[in-house]
């Protein structure tokens, strides 16, 4: 019996070389993705790394992807290298092009989000555009085309420009047991046991195999 696909294999795909297990063909250290977490993109799997925007050694912030996720082409993380000064008379950068302007910055530091979260079970749809320091929760579903600007909880739909709260995807008491059972961590084993409720919505089904450790 088959425990589920390779998840260090680059194209889980047959014959189709536009979807990957990301974290396989990332090089950036301070890009850290989840196993099984895929991205699909209409030209090249390379874009990705790509559309990491303003991701710069020097700032060090992290994008940091959990497990099973789902990222369709042209999603953009906007990280914090793009940020400017916003409480000063200038947003300008003065100081990158010295010849004079070295200073300008002595004393001040650009504005820094921390890192960016994309949780576990997580779809993000074509053209969606994650900003710095977001921490989007796991299950969460991001539509497309929308610009996320702050944090999203576990199990929302979001979407629009800025991005706003839709709906849950489930109530409260079946959310909570859902960030209880963390199935995204079971076992490839287990999951590929049970892959049959997991494209179910018996949450409750899924919860007694959690507790019974089954």
């Amino acid at each position: 019996m088959q425990n589920g696909p390779d998840h260090n294999t680059v194209f889980p795909l047959a014959n189709y070389d536009r979807l990957c297990f990301l974290k396989n063909i990332i090089t950036n250290p301070n890009i850290i993705v989840g196993d099984y977490t895929y991205y699909d993109d209409f030209e090249n799997v390379e874009n990705f790394e790509r559309n990491v925007r303003y991701h710069f050694d020097f700032v060090g912030d992290k994008l940091i992807i959990g497990k099973f996720c789902m990222i369709a082409s042209d999603v953009t993380f906007i990280m914090n290298g793009a940020n400017h000064l916003t409480d000063a008379v200038s947003t300008y950068p003065f100081a990158i092009f010295g010849h004079g302007w070295e200073q300008a910055m002595e004393g001040r530091h650009y504005p820094q989000k921390g890192d960016t979260h994309i949780g576990n079970d997580v779809w993000i749809g074509y053209k969606a555009t994650i900003m710095a320091g977001v921490t989007i929760g796991d299950g969460a579903i991001i539509a497309a085309n929308s610009t996320v600007t702050k944090d999203v909880a576990p199990y929302a739909i979001v979407g629009g420009n800025p991005a706003a709260e839709i709906r849950r995807r489930f109530s409260d008491d079946m959310i909570h047991k859902l960030l209880e059972m963390k199935w995204w961590d079971w076992p490839v084993e287990k999951i590929t046991k049970h892959v049959q409720l997991l494209t179910s919505n018996e949450v409750d089904e899924l919860y007694a195999i959690h507790q019974s450790h089954s």
